[in-house]
């Protein structure tokens, strides 16, 4: 297995996240060559893929941004597919954005994950993550 950065959306790409992300979020519609092409475009948002042979194991997308107080990084839709869990997928991709965010200065990186998805909480701490004691709200327009 290997872990990569997309900086190119093809046909291919478009269907592994179309099969990914309602894994993630059923209710999502997977979005399509143009919107993937937005996401890899920016020098900021790092999508990861986690591949065995051409097959898309997982994503995963950590955005670094600055604020006055520094470099920050956050992970958004990290999925491993339901055939490969358990097999480090998470994990890897995981590892590969926090060194991407280490050496990019980024002071932290967060993520969320809901409270009924044990092994992805189990996961991230045995990776560093600590939970914040914090109140976490959405604003939504």
């Amino acid at each position: 297995m290997n872990v990569e950065r997309i900086t190119s959306v093809d046909a291919a790409l478009v269907d592994a996240v179309a099969r990914l992300l309602p894994q993630l979020a059923p209710h999502r519609t997977p979005p399509d060559l143009d919107t993937l092409n937005r996401v890899v475009a920016s020098p900021d948002t790092h999508l990861l893929v986690a591949r065995d042979g051409g097959h898309v194991l997982g994503m995963l997308t950590l955005v670094l941004y600055r604020v006055p107080t520094g470099c920050k990084g956050w992970i958004h839709d990290v999925v491993v597919d339901e055939c490969a869990r358990g097999r480090g997928v998470g994990a890897a991709l995981t590892e590969q954005a926090q060194r991407i965010a280490r050496e990019a200065g980024a002071e932290a990186v967060e993520l969320t994950t809901r409270p009924e998805r044990e092994a992805a909480n189990r996961l991230y701490r045995r990776l560093g993550f600590e939970p914040r004691a914090t109140n976490a709200y959405r604003w939504r327009p």
